[in-house]
């Protein structure tokens, strides 16, 4: 299960006042919850490529050296996506013979040749892009709805969203895809792999109608609420079918809480600084839990460093699979950590881009670049910290510290607020274990081909596969190819 834009504090198991959503709070409560859980990028389509790669996406090409450390994703007019030489997590468990279908925000490129059914995946029903519009489809077109290899509509159109009340019955849509496979799986005794991608907590944010102004928290509360419901009846699902001893799911989140719509359109990070789109906490810590039942153990609570590529690399363990060995995986296996309650050793690398801004180390995170965005961004409006402001940290031009990194200790200060004194022995002792992990990071790294250079109104969804059938075809124009303006 992976969310777009869910923030850390927004469970009631992590600490959300209106404690709205049950069902995630008992699947903790039944499950383990983590509570140092990370993203591999600030933002969603880095963070769903390392998901699924199980590698850090400076090497899996999500990422562009366009400008230094810019936050890049997959717009209509991106020309690259998801390569053939990377190995996706279906790909792999198709050795083990297990059927597996996407549902939801794919975001990995939606040119035909990056399409999630040539990347391992059975089945599809969702949406190359977020669900941005309503467009003119002259300047740009509506997003298509995809069921398979073609597409069966488009957003606003086909698939209303009501910009307005924020009115969809998406989430209900993708539910029911959910439940349907489910039971034809265990119909047929076909281990399976569901990626439940859904995004009805990106803005513009929607909630079906008999959910909206249910949430003390308006619009971004009602879809949350829709949500908790949905995974509450998966679950459930699961039980009555008699098959959730035999199924392992784990919910998390793309990137932290986007604050720029906040409070309307956004979440919460709980006490964590700033929010998507920075490698402060709230844009890299995210709510996390596993369920398993009759396998881990109820309640548990865990401080081991995860992050979203550890899923690559569990749930190969789980198919009884091995990772590919001719590439760096950057995902661990986190099945001792949750049938065991072991610990394991690892560092956390925060990109933003092309630049490693910062490492954790156990408490420790030392950062080695600081920058929120640019005084022009913010002056226009764009604010990732709104009323967060730490003089010297949250910075608006890009301040390096690659020789004196600014060290924090968050068990003690999970803010960011307080950075260690430089010429304490607490720092220097920290330092030194920390310098040494980055550097050998930094000697066996190799970068991958950047795909998130080119962009160009041509290859944007005119004519998706699918579109003669339902006259849906709209005119492309001519090609030209510009390099992306990433201005953050």
């Amino acid at each position: 299960v992976f969310f777009s834009q869910m923030g850390w504090g927004d469970l009631g198991a992590f600490g959300e006042p209106s404690k709205e959503t049950p069902n995630l709070d008992q699947m903790a409560a039944e499950g383990m919850l983590f509570l140092d859980f990370y993203t591999a990028s600030p933002l969603c389509s880095p963070s769903r490529a390392a998901l699924l790669t199980g590698r850090l996406p400076v090497r899996n090409g999500f990422y562009t050296t366009n400008a230094h450390a810019r936050n890049a994703y997959t717009p209509q007019d991106i020309v690259g996506g998801i390569q053939d030489s990377e190995l996706l997590l279906p790909e792999l468990l198709k050795k083990a013979g297990y059927i597996n279908k996407i549902i939801g925000k794919w975001h990995l490129g939606h040119r035909p040749q990056f399409h999630p059914l040539r990347h391992g995946f059975d089945e599809w029903f969702g949406s190359p892009n977020c669900h941005f519009g309503p467009y003119d489809n002259r300047e740009h077109p509506n997003i298509p709805v995809y069921r398979d290899w073609e597409m069966i509509g488009r957003y606003y159109e086909d698939f209303k969203i009501d910009p307005k009340t924020g009115e969809a019955n998406l989430t209900q849509l993708y539910l029911q895809e959910a439940l349907d496979f489910i039971s034809k799986q265990q119909a047929s005794q076909q281990p399976f792999f569901l990626y439940w991608a859904i995004d009805a907590t990106h803005a513009p944010v929607y909630a079906s109608k008999q959910f909206l102004g249910t949430s003390q928290r308006g619009l971004y509360g009602d879809a949350v609420r829709e949500i908790d419901d949905s995974i509450g009846r998966i679950l459930r699902h699961l039980q009555q079918l008699g098959i959730s001893e035999n199924t392992f799911v784990f919910f998390t989140s793309d990137n932290g809480a986007a604050l720029i719509s906040a409070p309307k359109q956004g979440g919460s990070n709980g006490p964590f600084l700033c929010g998507k789109q920075t490698t402060f906490e709230g844009g890299m810590r995210e709510p996390a839990i596993a369920w398993w039942p009759g396998h881990i153990p109820a309640g548990g609570v865990s401080h081991q460093l995860g992050n979203v590529m550890d899923l690559f690399s569990t749930s190969l363990s789980l198919a009884g699979l091995q990772p590919p060995s001719d590439r760096q995986i950057d995902g661990i296996d986190l099945l001792p950590v949750i049938l065991q309650g072991k610990l394991i050793d690892r560092p956390i690398f925060y990109y933003r881009g092309n630049e490693m801004m910062a490492v954790r180390v156990g408490l420790y995170k030392a950062h080695y670049w600081t920058w929120s965005n640019s005084w022009e961004e913010h002056g226009k409006g764009t604010d990732f910290c709104p009323g967060q402001s730490v003089p010297g940290v949250t910075t608006h031009t890009q301040e390096e510290h690659t020789h004196l990194p600014l060290l924090f200790h968050l068990g003690r200060d999970p803010g960011e607020k307080f950075p260690l004194s430089f010429d304490s022995e607490e720092y220097q002792q920290a330092m030194e274990r920390i310098s040494g992990i980055v550097q050998q990071h930094k000697d066996n790294l190799v970068p991958g081909e950047p795909q998130l250079n080119v962009c160009d109104k041509a290859v944007m969804n005119w004519s998706p596969p699918g579109c003669e059938k339902l006259g849906k075809c709209l005119k492309v124009p001519e090609s030209d190819p510009q390099k992306c303006s990433w201005p953050h």
